[in-house]
């Protein structure tokens, strides 16, 4: 096992409790993952490319470039076990800077505008059944929606189910993780058993919004976006059990788990819907069970999303909130933020000042997808940054152990880091005033990290497992 410098060994905080074995390890892979994405793209992803086949190319392409980011990440998480992930492997290869860098940008923008953008998804999915027909309509005398109300509820919910302990919050995630994969599966039965369905389904096709290419590469960004949060595990990696033999499988067995229940959903709906048809209905998953079971089966899709939300919501608000409690533990963010509570064992200030930013952008701002999105490139920078520390660490500590290493090393590694080059460059082309945007909130972190180094100066505790070079 790695050593851990001495320096740490007197005075150190206390560790968050190992609790979480490998089943709920992988749920929190594939409950995170799973959301809302696999019942939409459909239509986004048939529109671009225009046929079944290079449907499901970009399917596979995306599995496999985030199977590889999952492997090169399982070797990192193996070697360096400890709350934080992403922020421990980048500050023990690049230093204090980029890592801080990496956790403003996830505490301030990424992880807030995730957990309100995920609460209203929910929320307008429910608005699908009558009982919660009223969530669209204002409340009486305030400037705000029912919805925007019931986001922060269930934000407060999810986050107190946090704060009485990631086992709790683990065993959540394991038990509707498992009932979300079922019920999927049940979508997918209903359509394969359904009269109303054709395998020439399979042959149809549609004009092409876009030139080949493009439009395989705007399919290929959209599965990436389904397939996104398969590194949050990382994040609670100092709470897994074994995460030496855990995580490798949990990242690599949930991703291939998630890609199953990703191309089954898929091809369900293809047997039911031509391709015309998918990208005509907003809703693809949803206008496939109507057509199956009527507005009975509409409604089963509905609440298979809702459940999917839900369960995302939990895996992000566990992640988001380690992130902030190990720079603090590390002398790098506020001291308050490595506060453990003292029964629940949970990093609770970090969890309630999470819960704290996301209320505030339920409350005073509406395009939440539009600010999640100023976001998604810093994500693909990160990712890209992390994976390339896989040759520092190579290079630099070929003596840690390492109880995983990335099959295929350095190739595809390699491939994961130009690939999502390639989704930086596309994200800034796409969209140049909100990737400007971002990179400025990104760069907001820089007066902070010198407010944090005056409050406490004097140099910051040295990465974790890292022995000194």
């Amino acid at each position: 096992m790695s050593q851990t410098l001495p320096a740490q060994s007197q005075q150190a905080p206390p560790d968050l409790p190992r609790v979480l074995g490998a089943s709920q390890a992988t749920a929190i892979v594939v409950g995170t993952i799973i959301g809302s994405g696999i019942f939409l793209v459909p239509r986004e992803m048939m529109q671009d490319v225009g046929s079944s086949s290079l449907v499901y190319l970009a399917w596979i392409v995306g599995g496999l470039l985030s199977l590889f980011g999952a492997m090169t990440y399982a070797e990192l998480g193996a070697m360096l076990p400890y709350a934080g992930g992403e922020y421990v492997y980048l500050r023990g290869a690049y230093g204090d800077t980029p890592a801080f860098l990496y956790m403003w940008t996830w505490f301030a923008v990424a992880k807030p505008a995730s957990i309100a953008a995920v609460t209203i998804g929910l929320a307008r999915t429910l608005e699908f059944f009558p009982a919660f027909r009223g969530l669209a309509a204002h409340v009486p005398g305030l400037p705000l929606l029912w919805s925007q109300v019931f986001a922060i509820a269930v934000t407060w919910l999810i986050t107190g189910l946090n704060y009485l302990g990631i086992k709790k919050a683990g065993d959540f995630q394991l038990v509707f993780t498992v009932l979300k994969g079922i019920l999927i599966l049940i979508v997918a039965a209903f359509c394969f058993a359904s009269a109303t369905g054709s395998w020439a389904n399979f042959s149809t096709a549609v004009p092409r919004t876009q030139g080949v290419f493009t439009g395989f590469m705007a399919a290929l960004i959209a599965t990436l976006w389904a397939y996104d949060g398969w590194n949050d595990l990382t994040m609670v990696a100092g709470e897994v059990r074994r995460p030496e033999r855990s995580l490798p499988i949990a990242l690599i067995g949930g991703l291939f788990i998630v890609g199953v229940l990703f191309m089954a959903t898929n091809a369900a709906i293809q047997y039911i819907l031509p391709a015309a048809q998918i990208a005509a209905s907003e809703r693809p998953a949803v206008a496939a069970l109507t057509i199956v079971a009527g507005p009975n089966g509409a409604g089963f899709v509905a609440a298979a999303m809702a459940l999917s939300i839900f369960v995302t919501l939990n895996g992000t608000v566990m992640s988001g909130a380690r992130i902030p409690f190990a720079a603090a533990r590390d002398r790098l963010f506020f001291r308050q933020f490595a506060h453990i509570h003292p029964r629940f064992q949970s990093p609770s200030t970090s969890l309630v000042v999470q819960g704290l930013l996301s209320t505030v952008l339920l409350l005073f701002l509406s395009q939440f997808q539009q600010h999640f999105e100023l976001a998604v490139f810093a994500e693909w920078l990160f990712y890209m940054l992390t994976a390339t520390t896989v040759f520092v660490y190579r290079r630099r500590h070929p003596e840690m152990r390492r109880s995983y290493r990335v099959w295929g090393y350095p190739v595809l590694p390699a491939i994961f880091v130009v690939c999502a080059a390639a989704v930086l460059v596309s994200s800034y082309a796409g969209n140049l005033e909100g990737s400007l945007i971002g990179t400025a909130l990104i760069l907001l972190g820089l007066p902070v990290l010198w407010w944090v180094r005056r409050l406490y100066p004097g140099p910051s505790a040295p990465p974790e497992g890292t022995p000194q070079i």
